[in-house]
C-alpha cells in the first residue's frame, strides 16, 4: 500500500503543479495573486548526526523539502479570508548511522506578512518508514484549509507568505547556513 502512494506520489509531482491547482481551484478567477508558497532556507534540510565529526559515516536521519506549492481562493465583495491549499514534496533518507526503520519528522508551516511578523505557526508531524534496504522515501504532504484573514477587501494575497520548514536545533540550523550537504544515495 505505502509502495502505491509512493507511485501515486511521483506521478501527481510528475504531473506538475498545474494538476494540483486544477483540483483545489475553483472556476472563478481571484480578484488578486495568491500569497507565495517556499522553503524557509535555513529550515529546508534537516541533517541528524550520530557523533562528533560532520561525515557521511554519522549521518542518522536526513529530511528536505523538494517543493512547495499552493493555490488560493477569496472574493473581492467582503474582506474575506483567503482559503489556501498547499503540497509540499518532501525526500527523506536513512544514513549509515540511522538506528531504525521509522522516523517521525516535524515540519511547520507559517503564515506571515510578506518580510514581516508570522501571523500564524503551526507544526506537523509525518512519520516514514523504510521497508528493509531501502534508505530514501519522497512523500507529498497536503494542507487542505489555510486560513488568512484579509483586513480589507482591496488586501491581496500578495501582502502574504506561507512558508514551511523543518523544526531544528540551532547546530541543525548552522550546519544548513554553512551550505554542506549530505544526501542519502539511493541504492
Amino acid at each position: 500500500m505505502r509502495r502505491i502512494a509512493t507511485i501515486l506520489a511521483a506521478v501527481l509531482v510528475l504531473s506538475g503543479c498545474q494538476g494540483f491547482r486544477d483540483r483545489v481551484q475553483g472556476p472563478r478567477p481571484n480578484p488578486g495573486p495568491c500569497p507565495n508558497a517556499l522553503s524557509l532556507y535555513d529550515a529546508h534540510r534537516l541533517v541528524e548526526f550520530r557523533g562528533e565529526e560532520q561525515v557521511l559515516g554519522n549521518v542518522g536521519f536526513t529530511g528536505e523539502v523538494l517543493n512547495v506549492a499552493g493555490t488560493c481562493s477569496y472574493s473581492d465583495r467582503s474582506a474575506t479570508p483567503i482559503d489556501m491549499q498547499l503540497g509540499v514534496r518532501f525526500a527523506f533518507g536513512r544514513g549509515p548511522a540511522a538506528d531504525a526503520s521509522e522516523k517521525t519528522y516535524y515540519y511547520f508551516v507559517a503564515v506571515t506578512r510578506t518580510d514581516q511578523a508570522v501571523i500564524h505557526r503551526e507544526v506537523f508531524p509525518i512519520t516514514v518508514r523504510f521497508q528493509p534496504g531501502q534508505n530514501r522515501v519522497e512523500v507529498t504532504e497536503e494542507i487542505r484549509q489555510i486560513s488568512i484573514p484579509r483586513a480589507t477587501p482591496t488586501t491581496s494575497g500578495s501582502n502574504f507568505e506561507v512558508i514551511v520548514g523543518f523544526e531544528l536545533t540551532p547546530e541543525q540550523v548552522e550546519f544548513n547556513r554553512s551550505g554542506l550537504r549530505f544526501r542519502v544515495p539511493v541504492e
